[in-house]
């Protein structure tokens, strides 16, 4: 065959097509020709276009009969035929009957979900109807990419590129991200630490909502390893940041092998637990309804001492042998109790008496503006731990929170400032049967009552209750394996059977596909990598910020020298 008919026959070649995108200018993919508002419209794609060009995650745009633009995301790709006898003898001898056949009677097919709606100059709008059939649908340009994902520099956070091109950044609306619970999902070894702390990090910076992190395995304060056990830097060595963060730790020894700088060690006093703070343990301590009850008949029978007299050593008192003689609390059920909480004794930040409330200390500097790291030490792989101290500190904080929140309403104060919880290991707190029961479950289901929001991090999402699911606002997935996880993902989405084979597709690390709130439309992204490029953004607190934006700042910054100061 001559190349002038091969020319002709395929004018799109892969150097063309990278032209016409860097270029700006629509390439042409083919026509609309069924689907619907639920599935999605079926696109045949022209004779001339290179199917293995085209990736599942890819952006579409659709132009409508009248000045109506579709966006779109292609969620499957596929061959079909005119023609079912070339199934069974395709034309793999004849060169030129494959050239003649590819395109015409075999022909590729995009399965492209319709997200946005554009028309004329107005706002992109969800989808509440579809292209009409033989509509033409184009490969979405730079610009039109660009600017669905725009937006306000001050409020935004570049999470990373389009995986189709590099050059065209992707953007997360943060104050849309923490006015309501979040969730950073994918399997082991995808990297949602490396994700998490970035975006945690210009959630500080931007000044948006203090944060609470309960640092599980101590990755988030001072030190994180990264790959080939390098040492990368935690939130506390961005230096943008740095006077905004605190860190506490559980474990002073750890922290001091670690190289880490606590602001204070955390100790917690028998006398300030209360029985709300066991009861999410009942799981991780097999403990029953019934010995959940007789720690509130204690509660109520040694107002300030329960925990000390459960754990104690001694002989059984005379009031506890009240109440075993009163059937308030039966024998059996209490030495249970006492077995099973004996466990909480090798806690050294559990002492019978304290000096100080930390719990209040870390309280004053999250309502002050501050963030704090809660450094878990050798005590991050001892699930009761960091389950008891997580839930213990949050009940207190939802506390302050509501009482805070209430007092503004009725005129006698500030609101108190927004404040998201990252939690690892979240469906521990979230489980089905347990989140209605704990102080997590409640935030998740209040959104932003009170200003108080989750950021979940966890690899098990279908273990999280579903209606905590549903409330999840902005969802940043990175792989998943198990098919329980990855349907539950999707719930309270819709299209969400179109998006499962765009997550399926993920890359194992530096992928993740991202829906919901702070976003327009669902987006496949190439995570920025954690390291240098990030550390130079927080270097200089303008180094993300536009030419322009920049140009203003400093302007206001002139604008406030005294006069006799002058202009360098």
């Amino acid at each position: 065959m001559t190349a002038d008919l091969l020319s002709e026959l395929n004018p799109f070649a892969p150097s063309d097509l990278a032209r016409l995108q860097r270029d700006e200018l629509p390439a042409r993919l083919g026509v609309v020709i069924g689907g619907s508002l639920n599935d999605g419209v079926l696109v045949k794609l022209d004779g001339d276009v290179i199917i293995e060009g085209v990736a599942v995650g890819s952006y579409v745009t659709i132009k409508g009969q009248t000045d109506r633009k579709f966006f779109g995301l292609v969620t499957d790709i596929r061959l079909d035929t005119t023609d079912a006898a070339l199934a069974q003898s395709p034309p793999t001898d004849d060169d030129l009957r494959l050239e003649i056949y590819r395109g015409t009677v075999a022909y590729g097919m995009l399965h492209v979900k319709p997200m946005l709606v554009k028309e004329g100059q107005s706002e992109a709008k969800p989808v509440k109807s579809v292209p009409a059939h033989f509509t033409v649908a184009y490969r979405a340009t730079p610009d039109e990419v660009q600017e669905i994902f725009a937006a306000d520099e001050r409020i935004a956070y570049r999470i990373g590129a389009s995986v189709e091109d590099e050059t065209i950044e992707i953007k997360l609306n943060l104050e849309r991200f923490v006015e309501r619970s979040s969730a950073v999902f994918g399997r082991s070894g995808t990297g949602k630490t490396f994700l998490t702390l970035p975006l945690l990090a210009n959630i500080i910076r931007h000044d948006l909502a203090s944060v609470l992190i309960f640092d599980m395995h101590n990755d988030y304060g001072y030190t994180l390893k990264g790959d080939g056990g390098r040492k990368l830097k935690g939130l506390k060595q961005l230096n943008a940041i740095c006077q905004k963060v605190v860190i506490v730790t559980l474990d002073e020894a750890s922290s001091k092998a670690r190289g880490s700088r606590p602001e204070f060690a955390l100790h917690i006093g028998y006398d300030q637990i209360e029985p709300e703070d066991i009861e999410m343990l009942r799981g991780v301590l097999s403990l029953s309804d019934v010995q959940v009850n007789a720690l509130h008949a204690l509660k109520r029978r040694f107002p300030h001492a329960w925990v000390r007299q459960l754990l104690s050593d001694d002989d059984v008192s005379q009031e506890v042998q009240a109440l075993f003689d009163s059937n308030k609390i039966a024998e059996g059920t209490y030495f249970a109790m006492q077995r099973k909480l004996s466990r909480l004794l090798k806690f050294d930040f559990l002492r019978p008496e304290v000096t100080e409330d930390f719990a209040a200390r870390v309280l004053n500097h999250l309502t002050r503006g501050e963030s704090v790291v809660v450094e878990f030490g050798r005590y991050g792989n001892d699930l009761p731990a960091y389950v008891f101290v997580a839930n213990f500190l949050t009940r207190r904080i939802h506390r302050r929170y509501v009482e805070m929140k209430e007092t503004a309403e009725g005129g006698g104060g500030e609101e108190p400032k927004k404040l998201v919880i990252a939690v690892e290991e979240a469906h521990k707190f979230l489980e089905p049967g347990v989140a209605d029961l704990t102080i997590f479950g409640t935030i998740a289901r209040e959104l932003r009552k009170y200003n108080v929001t989750l950021l979940i991090v966890d690899q098990r999402p279908s273990q999280i209750d579903a209606e905590v699911m549903s409330q999840i606002g902005t969802r940043i997935t990175c792989a998943l394996s198990d098919e329980r996880d990855i349907a539950a993902v999707f719930t309270g989405i819709s299209g969400a059977q179109q998006l499962r084979s765009v997550l399926a597709a993920l890359e194992s690390k530096q992928q993740a596909l991202i829906m919901g709130h702070a976003v327009p439309m669902p987006v496949v992204v190439r995570t920025t990598e954690y390291g240098e490029a990030i550390y130079r953004q927080f270097a200089d607190p303008l180094a993300e910020t536009s030419a322009e934006v920049r140009a203003e700042i400093n302007r206001k910054k002139l604008g406030r020298r005294p006069l006799d100061e002058g202009l360098v």
